[in-house]
């Protein structure tokens, strides 16, 4: 737990140090110290800690909204990009963005409802006599695919509004600043409280549904209410950085190799592996191919897509 939180602490820094303009150690100390009125002062404060902030709080959604969905559906290559959930998310909230941008401030409550009704059709897909984990990743494919159409036909009637949802659709960073912050932070300390809340019903479910009833938890409920926390986590972070995928899958996958399979020590690890990989990977984003900027989203797929081969071929 203390590397992870020093990883988080080496991605935060290296996202606030390091772009088109470096700012040195003393400099940025004497910038936090209260002198922020030179040219440092306005990088750090207006463009660089909003944005590390974003990337942080993304980070931490995402990878907790992947944990959960791995124990919800015990599925280890459940993750909110890959089943569909993001992109349920993601269609009510572009769908808000382009169809009725004088409501922008309902991206996150039409993205959480999107997300949950994505979670709510998968289960219904993959349900044949209980629930398997094959079954769950073929049902995620298709609800994705499918509304990924949607979104395709969207930008095609809208294709006068186009620009402002095409950084959205790959998933970035980039402009994100303290309006972003202040809508996304109540959303993670929500989720993330009521995360920690339900790790040992996370545990139970890992025991198997008949074991669980055993124990007196109502598995449907549990189950319900344990998605509900992760498409809430998912919903808030693609409502402002858009469908950024692979957080989910490659972050518990390894916090759960370096702490174990206990949830209690699990969700924190989580949080601390997914803020340190959001904010080390949009500094990467940044500096690859200076003075062009990448989407994040890029460099998450560039690692994801191969981890997620890897995993396939494993479990399956």
């Amino acid at each position: 737990m203390v590397a992870l939180a020093a990883f988080a602490c080496f991605g935060i820094i290296s996202s606030l140090a390091k772009g088109s303009v470096d700012i040195p150690w003393t400099e940025a100390i004497e910038v936090f110290g209260g002198d922020a009125s030179g040219a440092y002062g306005q990088i750090l404060y207006n463009i660089r800690l909003p944005r590390t902030i974003v990337a942080l709080l993304v980070g931490m959604n995402l990878a907790l909204s992947g944990a959960i969905l791995q124990a919800v559906m015990r599925n280890p290559l459940a993750d909110p990009h890959i089943i569909g959930v993001s992109s349920g998310a993601g269609i009510c909230g572009i769908m808000v963005m382009l169809v009725f941008p004088a409501y922008a401030y309902l991206i996150t409550p039409a993205a959480f409802l999107g997300a949950m009704g994505a979670a709510v059709l998968i289960y219904i897909l993959a349900w044949k006599n209980g629930i398997s984990p094959l079954r769950i990743v073929l049902a995620g494919v298709a609800v994705s695919a499918f509304f990924g159409a949607g979104i395709s036909a969207l930008l095609i009637f809208y294709s006068d509004r186009v620009h402002s949802a095409l950084m959205w659709m790959v998933g970035g960073l980039s402009a994100r600043s303290w309006p972003q912050v202040e809508i996304l932070w109540p959303y993670t300390l929500a989720g993330t409280l009521l995360a920690l809340g339900g790790a040992r019903h996370l545990n139970i479910l890992q025991l198997g549904d008949e074991l669980a009833k055993g124990l007196g938890l109502r598995v449907g409920m549990t189950r319900i209410l344990l998605s509900a926390i992760a498409a809430l986590l998912a919903a808030s972070a693609v409502s402002v950085v858009g469908l950024l995928g692979f957080v989910g899958l490659i972050v518990p996958h390894t916090a759960r190799l370096l702490i174990g399979s206990d949830y209690r020590w699990l969700l924190p690890a989580t949080a601390l592996l997914g803020a340190g990989t959001v904010t080390l990977c949009d500094t990467v984003a940044r500096l690859a191919f200076a003075p062009v900027e990448l989407p994040v989203g890029i460099i998450m797929a560039v690692i994801g897509a191969p981890f997620f081969l890897f995993l396939l071929r494993r479990e399956l």
